[in-house]
């Protein structure tokens, strides 16, 4: 799966326990009603962060995680997180990106120096 958006939030990396560190990445979308996607890297992941900055528009490809949990009281509860795995940048798209360069306008000039003998009859 994948997000896209620009970063809101990249927070520093916490250092849960000897052997597990974690960082946190928020991800607004762009869309009419924005959605603020709060991302977690873990361990080697939290590297990728680092040449990364606020207002960036990134695409994170990511994976659903969830897991079941019985409290002492017996009770049992179910917490999801979103794991990012690859961040990459998108390129700010140029409104006339797509178009080719547009000739000159002595390129639109009707011809002058054509002979009546090669004329063609075609009625297309």
């Amino acid at each position: 799966m994948e997000v896209t958006g620009k970063i809101k939030v990249i927070n520093a990396e916490q250092q849960v326990s000897a052997s597990f560190r974690k960082r946190e990445l928020v991800v607004a979308t762009e869309e009419q009603y924005p959605q603020f996607i709060s991302i977690n890297f873990v361990q080697d992941k939290c590297d990728m962060l680092n040449n990364y900055n606020v207002g960036e528009a990134v695409k994170v490809s990511i994976n659903l995680r969830g897991r079941e949990w019985l409290s002492p009281q017996g009770e049992t509860k179910y917490f999801n997180d979103i794991q990012g795995w690859r961040i990459e940048k998108l390129q700010a798209e140029l409104p006339n990106a797509a178009m080719p360069p547009m000739p000159p306008a002595e390129a639109f000039a009707p011809a002058t120096d054509f002979k009546e003998e090669e004329h063609d009859d075609l009625p297309f």
